[in-house]
């Protein structure tokens, strides 16, 4: 990627998270994790925009998808 495409690039990683923290700023944690995801972000880049680490994204999101299939069956 030459230097002209790359900061292209970074402006938009910008954009978007500017973005998601706007539409996720009145809804609770659990809630922006899976707004955050559901839109395609990486535990990684969820946890460096909610300012926790990546490994509780991931807890979070497997308790998340857990509830998810409890509530399938019941």
């Amino acid at each position: 990627m030459n230097d002209s495409n790359q900061k292209i690039s970074d402006k938009l990683d910008i954009l978007i998270k500017l973005t998601a923290l706007n539409i996720i700023k009145d809804i609770d944690y659990s809630e922006q994790v899976k707004l955050l995801s559901s839109i395609g972000l990486q535990p990684k880049d969820i946890a460096e925009l909610l300012g926790k680490t990546s490994n509780s994204v991931r807890v979070t999101l497997s308790r998340i998808r857990k509830r998810k299939n409890t509530n399938k069956k019941a």
